[in-house]
């Protein structure tokens, strides 16, 4: 049962408990976040008794959900609330330790589909650091004062510099597969080996070795950037600071955006935002997601865009859309399909993609795109089917128009419905379906889409700016089918009944491998290779048996593992 107070939780109608993604530092139990000028350091300090569910304590730094749900925040915040900010020190706030890792009791008690969630999360949190570098600029780096052990040492993988101390006892360390026979979660085996190009037969005994290593050695083996003593370490951390601070390019004179809190209200079978309602289906194991298109005009300038702040409409609806998915995710388990469907006047969402085009160069501009960015590949990443239905009156365009994109199916209204004076449903391409929105293998939806044959690429880039009607629209190859009113009802839902008929592992394994087909990335390798394999070994009971690693880590008694190799 989880704890009634972390701040993380919200009770739900039936009396469970439901995960909740929002918070904010005033509310922070794990994390400090300071601001010095152009610095920012963001102080790793768990409470031990701040874990998301009752059974166990966050020592050593150790941590759980909720812990990352501060740091994705955090990061979040850095982004828009402080632009004048250029680089960010990660740091422990406990005297001898960095960070113990994805805490182990919490993994050895919480259920398959908990474990998985949460890696899944806490590596698009990974993700959003290094995406907070390579496109924003604004650098990390990572001071490791005593052992950085497993998901400790993942976190210090997703900055771009690593310094030790070097005091005889620090280091770095991936113990997951002797200690626990598990991997590393978050991305580490493939950070070691594609980001920090590690040698193979070192990085092999780095990770089949308890203690780590410390020192020379974890410089020698590009395991870190930088040994620095005890004496001068206070020192050197501020140095390199400042210089990673005067060679950023980012730093926006001015205020930022402050996050205001999402405006939410949850019933038994649904939430509503404000741009944005999810309604469950609850026989059906459907989640509808109905985004609202802007009511108003795009701002005049981009001054008045940023007095409109989080209510800025582009803005509004990512944060929701982020929240919303992630809701699903991790509080109903049971939905089969999420079902994408829109209102609005698609040329209001063209004009909005304008004014963003516009003004590319105004840092929160370029911040909302990148905040759209990620929360399209949330989506990619969620393992659920999608099916988008884009229907008269919907307002499919330019960013919205992903949603389809990212669908495993889509299905688009041809013509009118009998007595509905809506208009026809239509589609609008913008210059941000062809190089905003990269997925996670670095092609875009429609680049993934088209992977036979560019010129069909190119023949959709040619109706940029037009509204396509659904016989064009299924024609370039945007939707997968064009049912007519004697047809759609029908087709839909028998769709979405097969769905929900067949096999949930069966279904997350086949639309995984669909979604991205193209180059492989790092990024790809961690959600895709990693995740499959992670995904089958925390089933297996040499991990999570009763005499399994995880059960009986810190009991004194040795796991007993079926030794038949599989």
């Amino acid at each position: 049962m989880a704890s009634a107070q972390h701040p993380a939780e919200r009770p739900l109608a039936d009396g469970q408990t439901r995960i909740d993604f929002q918070t904010a530092p005033a509310r922070y139990r794990h994390w400090k976040l300071a601001i010095d000028g152009d610095v920012a350091t963001l102080f790793m300090d768990v409470d031990e008794k701040g874990a998301l569910f009752e059974g166990y304590e966050l020592k050593l730094n150790s941590y759980d959900l909720g812990v990352d749900i501060e740091l994705a925040d955090a990061v979040e915040r850095l982004r828009f609330e402080h632009p004048q900010v250029r680089v960010v020190v990660l740091r422990s706030g406990k005297p001898r330790v960095f960070c113990a890792g994805a805490n182990i009791r919490m993994l050895a008690g919480a259920s398959h589909a908990h474990k998985v969630n949460f890696c899944k999360f806490t590596n698009e949190t990974r993700n959003g650091i290094e995406d907070l570098s390579e496109h924003s600029g604004l650098q990390t780096i990572c001071a490791i004062n005593g052992t950085a052990a497993g998901g400790g040492y993942e976190l210090a993988l997703a900055a771009d510099y690593i310094m030790l101390v070097d005091d005889g006892s620090s280091a770095v360390a991936l113990p997951e597969l002797p200690l626990l026979a598990v991997l590393p979660g978050t991305g580490g085996l493939t950070r070691v080996a594609d980001k920090r190009k590690v040698r193979r037969d070192h990085a092999d005994f780095f990770c089949t070795t308890e203690e780590g290593v410390k020192g020379k050695r974890a410089l020698e083996w590009r395991l870190v950037d930088e040994v620095v003593p005890g004496s001068k370490f206070e020192e050197t951390v501020a140095a390199r600071a400042r210089e990673f601070a005067a060679k950023s390019r980012r730093g926006a004179a001015g205020p930022g955006v402050a996050l205001t809190p999402l405006a939410r209200s949850f019933t038994d079978n649904g939430v509503d935002y404000g741009s944005l309602s999810v309604e469950f289906d609850r026989v059906g194991r459907i989640a509808t997601v109905m985004l609202r298109g802007p009511s108003s005009p795009p701002p005049a300038s981009a001054d008045a865009m940023m007095a409109l702040g989080a209510e800025f409409w582009p803005l509004k609806l990512a944060r929701e859309l982020d929240d919303a998915i992630l809701h699903i995710r991790l509080n109903e388990f049971d939905v089969a399909a999420i079902v994408f469907k829109s209102s609005g006047d698609p040329a209001e969402m063209v004009a909005y993609e304008e004014f963003l085009d516009a003004n590319k160069d105004h840092w929160l501009a370029r911040e909302i795109r990148h905040l759209w960015k990620r929360v399209l590949k949330r989506v990619d990443l969620t393992s659920r089917s999608l099916v988008t239905l884009i229907e008269p009156g919907s307002c499919f365009a330019g960013t919205l128009a992903e949603l389809p994109f990212a669908s495993d199916r889509s299905y688009m209204f041809l013509g009118r419905r009998e007595g509905d004076n809506k208009p026809p449903a239509a589609i609008a391409l913008t210059a941000a379906n062809f190089g905003a929105y990269p997925m996670s293998n670095g092609l875009t939806r429609l680049g993934s889409r088209f992977l036979a044959n560019p010129a069909d690429l190119e023949a959709a880039k040619s109706e940029r700016g037009k509204m396509l009607d659904a016989e064009r629209a299924e024609k370039l190859g945007l939707v997968t089918f064009a049912p007519d009113d004697i047809d759609w009802d029908d087709e839909v839902r028998v769709f979405l009944e097969e769905r929900a008929s067949f096999s949930p592992d069966s279904l997350t394994g086949l639309e995984a491998n669909l979604r991205f087909a193209g180059p492989e990335t790092m990024e790809s390798k961690i959600f895709a290779r990693l995740t499959a394999w992670q995904n089958w070994i925390f089933q297996r009971p040499n991990a999570v048996g009763e005499e399994g690693a995880l059960k009986r880590y810190g009991t004194g008694q040795q796991p007993v593992f079926d030794t038949r190799r599989v």
